[in-house]
């Protein structure tokens, strides 16, 4: 038992600086146009040459991990793109844009008064200051020639999820795969999108965003003549974003699409 406890002691102590180490490998970065600027932090392939080309994956972060420190948006998934193993079999520049405090990835209204949040999404409206930055910031790196164009990804969770079915529609012929987790979107604005390949995730369980949210939107979807890939986690609340990242298909699933040159 003793030996036991040493161990968890030492993983505690070590965690930190093992969260560090990681942090580090995603460098500090800012987007500025116009009085505007986006934080962000990017992840480069081990031996990055730009006489090279890359896939680059857009990670949105969800409402919790907002603010203008250019951290709190690597605390879920960014450990993802960093195991070795990974890197080696996915080289990729990856991107985590970080959402201001008093802002939002989509143009929805937001309502947090009651059991769970309240969502009411706006195709028909202008983006968020936070994403239309995040879309200029993409952009801006389609255009670089290290950047595989046919190989562009977004993924999000929560916030980030319902960023994903936006950025989507915003930019539909952008993407060569989607993956949303625990999110939402304008069920008018699936046919803008539908050909993309998504695999769509939530928990069944999920007290914060209603897994009808993803539901409406994979039928959505179905409807318009896509074929989307679901799954929904029968006793994940709305951290599904674990499960999500422990399946052994997740980086493969996501690799494998590529659009026609």
């Amino acid at each position: 038992m003793k030996n036991k406890i040493r161990l968890i002691s030492f993983f505690l102590m070590c965690f930190p600086v093992l969260m560090i180490a990681q942090t580090k490998l995603y460098q500090k970065d800012n987007f500025v146009k116009g009085k505007e600027t986006l934080k962000y932090r990017i992840l480069l392939p081990d031996n990055f040459s730009e006489d090279k080309q890359y896939p680059l994956v857009l990670f949105l972060h969800g409402a919790g991990e907002r603010g203008d420190n250019n951290e709190s948006q690597l605390t879920h998934g960014s450990s993802l793109f960093t195991s070795e193993e990974n890197r080696a079999n996915f080289p990729a520049i990856v991107i985590f844009p970080q959402c201001p405090k008093n802002d939002y990835w989509s143009n929805a209204d937001v309502d947090r008064s009651g059991e769970g949040v309240k969502l009411v999404f706006h195709d028909d409206k202008k983006p968020t200051k936070a994403l239309s930055l995040t879309m200029d910031l993409l952009n801006q790196f389609i255009e670089k020639s290290f950047v595989k164009k046919e190989q562009v990804y977004v993924v999000g969770l929560s916030m980030g999820g319902m960023g994903t079915f936006e950025i989507l529609s915003r930019m539909p012929t952008t993407f060569a795969a989607a993956m949303p987790i625990c999110g939402g979107g304008s069920e008018e604005a699936v046919s803008k999108y539908v050909n993309t390949p998504m695999w769509v995730f939530h928990g069944a369980q999920d007290d914060v965003v209603n897994p009808l949210h993803s539901v409406k939107m994979v039928e959505a979807i179905l409807k318009a003549g896509g074929h989307p890939k679901f799954t929904l986690y029968n006793d994940a609340n709305h951290n599904s974003w674990d499960s999500a990242f422990s399946e052994p298909d997740f980086l493969p699933w996501l690799f494998s699409h590529q659009k026609d040159k």
